[in-house]
């Protein structure tokens, strides 16, 4: 009998996820076209923002490493692919083609995370925390001082709005409507490939390090090794973001390299819930569109954000996705 229940209770559930999913899939497709474009283009933001706190959970969710300086990657995406789109001298033909764009941010931004993680992750805890802020505001000073190359505090204007090139077929994504639909792949993309990495053996041993980094070493585990994978993965998806957000608003600038970025998305994290895949989404959801919203009603949002915030911390330390789970800090 107990054996029945569980099916059934499971049965439910699955058709239960799949309704949901199929709700999700309606509502975004239809989305561009039931909105004003004011809410198109927050919806946009929350996209982008979504996978920028989707990357930094691979890190602080799953691997138990308290980034703040996970900005660094998120302008690092936005800078290269505005060097290579706005300075003509490069001559590369990379203006326009994200087949061409996308595959060389990638590279480039898990390149400087390995050579970060190499140092960064030989610390633990606050020390880990402090010099991945360090390494992220050494970047924000490069960008500010190395104008020949970053347009110093104006950053880089004129990023083209990207296109899609293979063989003699080109289509440029100039519309807002359009731009949504291509953030919208790339994040189920991004969300797919992080599902399948977070359930993955080597999902199931960052779990286990972020557990108990020393009982993996017994076993055998080069925690290292790992850690420096993770690191490396969570600078490319991060860069993927900072990419869309200098291409939806053809500017790349140094404030995405600044501290106040890496706060920014840690507080998605934590106010969405860390751990897992959806909390990441809701917290980036609340986060932007809450200011937008409150900032039509009332020239004290910031206070009315800071009580939602001090909210969290006291009563729902698990974040959004704690609370639909039914979880509540024990007294």
């Amino acid at each position: 009998m107990i054996a029945i229940q569980l099916t059934n209770t499971r049965a439910w559930l699955e058709a239960h996820q799949r309704l949901v999913l199929a709700a999700a899939a309606i509502t975004a497709i239809a989305y561009p076209f039931v909105v004003k474009p004011y809410i198109l283009s927050l919806g946009i933001e929350v996209l982008i923002f979504a996978i920028f706190a989707m990357s930094l959970d691979l890190l602080l969710g799953y691997t138990g490493l308290p980034s703040f300086g996970h900005a660094a990657f998120f302008g690092l995406g936005a800078y290269i692919v505005a060097y290579m789109t706005s300075r003509n001298e490069l001559a590369l033909g990379l203006t326009d083609n994200l087949l061409l764009a996308l595959p060389v941010v990638l590279l480039a931004t898990a390149l400087v995370a390995v050579v970060v993680g190499f140092f960064a992750l030989r610390t633990s805890g606050i020390y880990f925390l402090m010099i991945t802020l360090a390494f992220a505001q050494m970047l924000f000073s490069i960008a500010i001082r190395w104008s020949s190359v970053t347009g110093g505090s104006d950053g880089l204007t004129g990023v083209p709005r990207p296109a899609l090139g293979l063989g003699g077929f080109t289509y440029a994504f100039e519309s807002r409507e359009s731009f949504y639909f291509l953030v919208l792949g790339l994040f189920l993309t991004v969300w797919l490939l992080l599902r399948r990495i977070v359930s993955s053996p080597f999902g199931m041993t960052l779990r286990g390090i972020r557990e108990n980094e020393q009982r993996m070493r017994a076993l055998g585990y080069n925690t290292f090794r790992y850690k420096t994978a993770a690191f490396a993965l969570a600078g490319m998806f991060a860069s993927v973001s900072g990419l869309l957000l200098a291409q939806y608003f053809w500017h790349a600038a140094p404030q995405n390299l600044y501290w106040a970025m890496s706060g920014q998305v840690l507080i998605m994290l934590v106010v969405g819930g860390t751990g897992t895949l959806t909390g990441p989404i809701l917290g980036a959801a609340l986060m932007r569109l809450l200011p937008n919203f409150a900032s039509t009603y009332t020239d004290r949002w910031q206070t009315l954000l800071g009580l939602v915030l001090i909210m969290f911390v006291l009563f729902a330390p698990k974040g959004i996705v704690g609370v639909l789970r039914g979880g509540r800090k024990q007294p």
